[in-house]
């Protein structure tokens, strides 16, 4: 198998300095504000984003070494595998986040509910549409949401290295 190689389009800032702490999931990290700086040579890319109100990120998780194919997530006790989960220790270390786009000037962008790490690599941005991106009749698995209230969970050093 060949590699695949990505470079940042940008970087992420955030008040969060460690993982341990942190939100860890866009929904419960409500209000928390961040911004993403741009790579300059990618402003033209943002061209007629301001007319979204939400944004999809796709992020490298540059402080996640190694992956486990077997996890405990943060919001079970249960074993599952890696890809029925948003684990961050995986084969590929690609995360993704929905956030709240408040402005932009320039090549910065400003966002709300963030639950990155600070200085985090950007892969990719692409504008939230619901038409494309909430489906109906939705299964969420062993995810059941009146198990946690998820506004209240923080990530813990489960998936340190």
């Amino acid at each position: 198998m060949s590699a695949i190689v990505y470079l940042p389009i940008g970087y992420i800032y955030t008040p969060f300095e460690e993982t341990s702490g942190m939100p860890i999931q866009p929904a419960s990290a409500r209000g928390i504000k961040g911004k993403i700086e741009l790579v300059p040579e990618f402003i033209n890319g943002i061209q007629d984003l301001d007319g979204f109100s939400h944004l999809i990120l796709l992020y490298h998780f540059h402080l996640s070494e190694n992956f486990e194919l077997l996890v405990t997530p943060f919001l079970d006790t249960q074993v599952h595998g890696v890809f029925a989960t948003r684990a961050p220790k995986r084969p590929n270390s690609i995360g993704l986040s929905v956030v709240k786009l408040t402005k932009i000037e320039e090549n910065i962008l400003f966002i709300e509910d963030i639950d990155v790490i600070n200085k985090t690599p950007l892969i990719d941005i692409k504008p939230y549409i619901p038409d494309f991106d909430a489906p109906e009749q939705i299964k969420t698995g062993w995810y059941r949401k009146e198990k946690t209230d998820i506004s209240k969970v923080r990530s813990d050093k489960r998936f340190r290295n």
